[in-house]
C-alpha cells in the first residue's frame, strides 16, 4: 500500500497536469459510472492529499475520494491518442480544453467515489494529523501516543494516530530512535515522541522530493559522490538481513498484523 509520501507526490504531479481544467470523467469498467456522470465535463479545481487518501475538488461543489489500497495504480498518458480502455479500468480522466492533452487512468483502488464535502470531512475527522500538511497538529498525535498502552509499532500504523505512515517508515522510524516495536507509547518520554514526529516529517518530505523511500544517511554508505542509493541499501532494517550500522541479524515481529523489522542491538526490548 502506498505510504503518505506517494499520495502527496501523486497530488502534486497530477495537480500540475489537471487542476483548473475541464475533464471528461468516465468509468470504462462501469463500477464508477454513476458517480462519474455527476462531474463529467466539470473543472477539477484541486487535488488534496491527506494521509493515504486523495480528495478531488470539483467545480460542481462535490468532492471525489480515492484510496488506492493494496492494488490501486495510476497511469498517465500524454497526447491525443490514449490507448483503448481494457480490463478493470475504474476511472479515466481526460482533459477537454486546448492545453496539452492528458489522460490519467486509475485501476484497482479500494475506494473511488464522488460525494458531498461533508463525506470528505467525516473521513478526515477519523484520521490523525498528516505530517506532510502545514495544518498538522503534532501535539494531537504525540498526546495519543504518550497516553496509550498500545505498542509503538501499532500506534505508528494506526491512521487515527498519524496519517500516512506505512510499514517501511514504521520500521525505520523505530530503528532511528532505538524504540523496540512492542514498547508501549506511554513508556516513551515525550521528547522521544517529539523526535519521532520530527523524523517522520523529514523522512516523508524526502520521499515526496525523491519519489522513493530512502531513510539512510548516505554518509553511512560507501558510495561514490552523487551516486544513486540502491534500493537494497535505502533502509536501515526494513527487509534487510543485517543491521546497516552494527551488522546484527535483523529480527521480525508481528505488530498490528504486519511484519515489523528491527535490530535487537539498537532496539532492545
Amino acid at each position: 500500500m502506498p505510504e503518505g509520501h506517494t499520495i502527496h507526490r501523486i497530488a502534486r504531479d497530477h495537480g500540475k497536469l489537471l487542476a483548473g481544467r475541464p475533464l471528461s470523467v468516465t468509468s470504462p469498467q462501469g463500477r464508477f459510472a454513476a458517480d462519474a456522470e455527476r462531474v463529467d465535463g466539470a473543472v477539477l479545481e484541486r487535488i488534496e492529499p491527506y494521509g493515504k487518501h486523495l480528495f478531488y475538488w470539483w467545480s460542481t461543489g462535490e468532492v471525489g475520494h480515492v484510496h488506492l489500497g493494496l492494488f490501486g495504480k495510476y497511469r498517465i498518458h500524454r497526447g491525443d491518442d490514449p490507448p483503448e480502455p481494457k480490463g478493470a479500468l475504474r476511472m479515466r480522466l481526460t482533459t477537454l480544453d486546448d492545453g496539452d492533452p492528458v489522460t490519467i487512468d486509475l485501476r484497482g483502488p479500494t475506494a473511488c467515489t464522488i460525494d458531498p464535502p461533508d463525506v470528505r470531512d467525516s473521513i478526515v475527522d477519523r484520521l490523525g494529523p498528516d505530517p506532510l500538511r502545514n495544518d498538522a497538529d503534532a501535539d494531537r498525535a504525540i498526546d495519543r501516543m504518550a497516553k496509550s498502552r498500545k505498542a509503538m509499532g501499532g500506534l505508528l500504523l494506526d491512521q487515527a494516530v498519524v496519517a500516512g505512515i506505512g510499514n517501511v517508515y514504521r520500521a525505520e522510524l523505530l530503528f532511528v530512535h532505538g524504540i523496540h516495536p512492542e514498547r508501549p507509547g506511554k513508556d516513551c518520554d515525550r521528547s522521544e515522541l517529539e523526535a519521532v514526529w520530527e523524523t517522520t516529517v523529514r523522512m516523508l518530505r524526502a520521499g515526496v522530493k525523491s519519489g522513493r523511500i530512502v531513510t539512510v544517511d548516505r554518509a553511512e554508505l560507501d558510495l561514490p559522490k552523487g551516486a544513486r542509493i540502491p534500493r537494497r541499501e535505502a533502509t536501515y532494517v526494513y527487509k534487510r538481513d543485517r543491521c546497516l550500522r552494527c551488522g546484527t541479524p535483523i529480527q521480525t515481529i508481528d505488530v498490528a498484523n504486519r511484519t515489523c523489522y528491527y535490530c535487537p542491538t539498537h532496539q532492545p526490548r
